[in-house]
């Protein structure tokens, strides 16, 4: 299992950081990562979700990120597709790897929030068709040097030569966020990894991993050319005082958490409706109900807080049950930057060793 970062770049009020110290701290943050032993940090795309998520162009942000890093992988994900043209995708991620010198990682996904379809003039029920299209075309621009064609129901376009071109053969890795079980059965018969979260309990993210890779086996036989890979987002913190780490994440990553599943209550009630296995469960409840708090939040496996000892314990579930890239939301957002370069700096020394994978 690899360790990565994840940010939304949030600026809770509560917090004090404006937006400029948010994007300065968080840089020198990612530049503390590239000595460590992190693998990837990824980025999300979100669109006016004031104080949450403040990350409207994290393909700027990463490369600005580039000039500040030698070895860690850059990771947009996702970039919603529905909302941009995917020949514009392409040429961005394009111009990302080259400026990183081939570090990126491309994930793409359908987005949930309705005020940004509805503000982009995209209505949500061709949302599907968007992807699939786009990801086609994404793929065929980012491999392919052109002229390339398309005919579909929502782009149309011929003798098109994309430029400039990515670094990386035949293009950089690509991933696609999964929440239903069929996105995960789309992302397996692809190809691409997936991931999941951070706003679905981990008893659902399991049986989703066990889903993704049956079907991986079922389209790509038993010794694929490309590996499955899943990524999982969690809200973590470590440090040496375990009690005053779980102070901390019972405050800041707490706020995140609240934030988040205010925000996907829509996309949740259609999980807890639509699926027998999760409505069996019934674990959404508190979720749906606002009655988010630290120890439910564990209890659910969506955040792991404590000393070093105690988060290889927990860590290891997620190890053991599939997951290739945790990404690690560490302090998820809400903590001063002092903090989170303390976990930081922590989890490199005396927890990522425990996995022998990513031990700088």
């Amino acid at each position: 299992m690899e360790f990565d970062l994840f940010y939304e770049l949030a600026v809770p009020d509560f917090a004090g950081r404006s937006e400029r110290q948010v994007y300065e701290e968080t840089l020198d943050e990612i530049a503390l990562a590239d000595t460590l032993g992190f693998r990837t940090v990824w980025l999300t795309e979100h669109h006016f979700m004031p104080q949450y998520g403040h990350s409207s162009a994290p393909d700027l942000f990463l490369a600005a990120a580039s000039q500040r890093t030698q070895r860690i992988r850059l990771g947009h994900g996702i970039v919603p597709l529905p909302y941009h043209h995917p020949l514009h995708v392409a040429e961005r991620a394009a111009t990302l790897d080259i400026l990183c010198g081939g570090r990126l990682e491309l994930g793409v996904g359908r987005g949930f929030s309705p005020k940004e379809y509805e503000t982009f003039g995209i209505r949500t029920e061709d949302s599907r068709g968007l992807v699939d299209e786009g990801l086609e075309i994404l793929i065929k621009a980012l491999t392919d040097p052109g002229p390339i064609d398309f005919a579909g129901q929502h782009f149309r376009f011929a003798d098109i030569a994309v430029r400039p071109r990515p670094i990386q053969t035949p293009h950089p890795p690509l991933w696609m966020a999964a929440v239903s079980p069929e996105s995960f059965e789309l992302a397996a018969r692809l190809g691409l990894g997936v991931l999941a979260g951070p706003f679905k309990p981990w008893f659902m993210v399991k049986e989703d991993i066990r889903r993704y890779r049956a079907a991986y086996a079922k389209h790509h036989g038993p010794h694929p050319l490309r590996l499955p890979r899943v990524g999982m987002t969690l809200g973590i913190f470590c440090l040496a005082d375990g009690r005053q780490a779980r102070a901390i994440a019972r405050t800041n990553i707490t706020w995140f958490y609240r934030e988040l599943l205010r925000l996907t209550a829509p996309l949740l009630s259609r999980l807890q409706d639509g699926y027998e296995y999760y409505r069996r469960f019934g674990a959404l409840a508190p979720l749906l109900k606002g009655g988010v708090n630290l120890p439910i939040l564990e209890r659910l496996g969506m955040v792991v807080a404590g000393d070093p000892e105690h988060c290889r314990k927990r860590l290891r579930a997620y190890a053991d049950a599939g997951v290739d890239h945790l990404l690690c939301a560490v302090g998820a957002g809400a903590s001063p930057t002092e903090q989170n370069r303390q976990a930081l700096t922590l989890l490199n020394e005396e927890v990522l060793p425990a996995f022998p994978s990513c031990a700088s």
